[in-house]
């Protein structure tokens, strides 16, 4: 759920129950690169979920798509996440208030064959399992994965979403520590009551941090932590810092995801906002948004510096349909993508936040409107977007007003080199027909259609680099792959009288199936990890290195070497020479070479050097940033 910013005549409407922003131009040609499609072009195939909580166990433990048409559900604006294994875990929310008495309620599935097949776990924030079932929570579904590996050998799972009984009092956070099979559930994982449109990430094999708007603070971004898996958050802070939280506040921001490297524990949270305190003076609250701008923190969530992405000198348009993205790559890199709900375009950060280069356009006809954008990031410039697109588009109408022949499809861009300027792009429809007609991108103000709610996700599998897309569609398909949801084996819920409406809203999966993956250059020695903190908080500089990779190649590995700034470093390794193909390593150091100063918040450069058996050398030169303290506690 979200409450609403609408803007008209400078004036501000709250209603107290979901949140977004209601307009858009066209961003200024003059500052756009363009980027070309490219070939070989993924390709897809799709089916539904189950979950239908009209179903006795919702159905629970069922594995789609199947022959007994028994993948049916009621869910949409979801989420999607994978783990370093190859694992995908998805969350949706229920649209309806069902029989029985679950009102609201999210739904999460795991698939362990890179997105073949779904099941459909415990449902993870309903008190009872069983129906009639009790649902608390279910708004605004997000999930993340740990990256570490928790006592169990397993990662952690989390599921937040927003109360709704009250509704929008806390936000609930629920951990699964045995992938998915059950659930524990922090209902006060906020630190303020009274918010909305929640975001989560995940860090370390405990670590877990949620963002959300903060109502009772003029719609401040707060960022809460947690060091125990989601127990307790104790860790509170505001995503703007002091010199910009007089003009970021007050209602003139539009929150986007949160994302924490797992390199170098760097946080990061993106929004758009208008550029400065000069623009209060022709509007004091819900201004237009134009400006793209990112909170990062180099001390763990402890504190946030706040940078400009891009502004746009257009000051009339609106960032955040729906919503700005952020995507960080196995290299460091950062990528920021949103639409001004006509183009989507990506901005990327060679700088761990501070600088930034772009805008460069994504999407191209036949999406010439494109909304909902998300992204996930492979290795070093590697980048797979996804978003609702429809050929559509003539200047005037906003989509809440798009007649009934324009046609939603998903589409997915792929793009092997994004940290080029103006480098191709690859873009397909990874789906059918999702919707007709308008897209509502008002909250609960909606006077029009809001079946695709306000967002939908992809992700990519650390072992394979294939995608998957969870997203909403309100069809009525009725197929063996895609059926149409009943409310029992004689009732219809769905059907083609009531196609694109609420009665056919579902979640459908569309999996890679074909074309070029992300993950696709790895050197022999694949660095997974470069971090240097210090880990003196008194304020002493007390510098440790560490870093961590394994063998992906063919022959084993006699030595590695690395540099620091152009000087040589000395570690201690973990596993001894030679690495063997399949082997990890990992090394630590807190002795620099002398006269190598580091100033907390510097970008160092590191080389490092592998010697292969065979006597070839492989060298590879990447960034690194000294944090404080950002690792602390995980």
């Amino acid at each position: 759920m979200d409450i609403i910013r609408k803007t008209t005549d400078n004036t501000l409407t709250i209603i107290l129950i979901l949140l977004t922003l209601t307009s858009g131009t066209i961003l200024a040609s003059a500052t756009i690169i363009r980027a070309n499609a490219a070939s070989p072009k993924a390709t897809f195939a799709n089916y539904e979920l189950a979950g239908n909580p009209f179903v006795t166990g919702y159905n629970v433990g069922t594995s789609c798509p199947n022959t007994a048409r028994t993948c049916q559900n009621t869910e949409g604006e979801p989420q999607i996440r994978a783990d370093k294994a190859g694992n995908f875990y998805g969350s949706s929310e229920n649209v309806f208030c069902v029989i029985g008495g679950l009102c609201g309620g999210t739904f999460a599935w795991r698939s362990t064959d890179n997105g073949q097949h779904f099941t459909t776990l415990t449902p993870p924030n309903s008190v009872s399992v069983g129906r009639p079932g009790i649902s608390p929570a279910g708004g605004d579904t997000d999930i993340a994965v740990a990256p570490d590996k928790n006592t169990n050998g397993l990662y952690n799972v989390y599921v937040a979403s927003l109360q709704s009984n009250p509704p929008l009092l806390n936000v609930y956070v629920s951990t699964s520590t045995d992938a998915g099979s059950s659930w524990t559930i922090n209902p006060t994982s906020a630190s303020v009551a009274g918010d909305d449109r929640e975001w989560i990430a995940a860090d370390g094999a405990n670590k877990v941090c949620i963002s959300y708007h903060a109502i009772a603070l003029t719609n401040d971004i707060v960022v809460d932590c947690s060091y125990n898996a989601g127990l307790a958050f104790t860790q509170h802070t505001s995503a703007f810092d002091p010199a910009h939280i007089a003009f970021l506040a007050g209602f003139n921001n539009i929150i986007g995801n949160l994302a924490i490297d797992p390199s170098n524990h760097v946080i990061y949270q993106v929004f758009s906002s208008i550029a400065n305190s000069d623009e209060l003076a022709s509007c004091t609250i819900a201004c237009h948004v134009h400006t793209v701008w990112i909170a990062v923190s180099i001390d763990g969530g402890n504190t946030f510096t706040d940078y400009t992405v891009y502004n746009n000198p257009n000051t009339n348009l609106d960032y955040g349909h729906q919503f700005i993205n952020v995507s960080v790559d196995s290299a460091g890199n950062v990528y920021a993508v949103y639409s001004d709900d006509h183009n989507i375009y990506y901005s990327f950060s060679r700088t761990f936040g501070k600088n930034w280069s772009g805008p460069y356009q994504i999407n191209n006809a036949p999406s010439k409107t494109a909304i909902f954008p998300w992204s996930t990031a492979g290795n070093a410039g590697e980048l797979d977007v996804v978003w609702y697109g429809t050929n559509f588009y003539n200047g005037v109408d906003h989509p809440d007003t798009y007649p009934d022949t324009a046609a939603w499809n998903v589409y997915f861009s792929q793009n092997l080199n994004a940290l080029v300027p103006g480098s191709s792009w690859t873009q397909v429809s990874a789906s059918n027909t999702i919707h007709y007609g308008g897209v509502c991108e008002a909250g609960v103000t909606c006077t029009g259609n809001r079946d695709l709610l306000d967002d939908f996700g992809v992700a990519a599998s650390p072992t394979t680099g294939s995608a998957v897309i969870i997203y909403t569609s309100d069809q009525f398909v009725n197929s063996t792959a895609e059926p149409a949801t009943r409310r029992s084996s004689t009732s219809p819920f769905c059907t083609q009288d009531t196609n694109n409406d609420i009665d056919c809203e579902h979640t459908n999966i569309a999996v890679q199936t074909g074309g070029s993956t992300l993950f696709q250059t790895k050197h022999h020695l694949q660095v997974n990890s470069i971090n240097i903190e210090n880990t003196n908080l008194q304020g002493g500089n007390s510098p440790d290195f560490k870093i961590q990779g394994e063998n992906t190649g063919t022959v084993p590995i006699s030595s590695v070497s690395v540099q620091l700034s152009g000087q040589p470093v000395t570690f201690t390794w973990s596993t001894a020479f030679p690495l063997q193909p399949g082997q990890s390593a990992s090394a630590e150091t807190t002795t620099l070479p002398t006269g190598l100063l580091l100033v907390v918040g510097d970008i160092y450069q590191v080389t490092i050097t592998a010697t292969l058996s065979d006597g070839t050398t492989e060298t590879q030169t990447t960034s690194a940033i000294y944090t404080l303290g950002a690792g602390l506690g995980l």
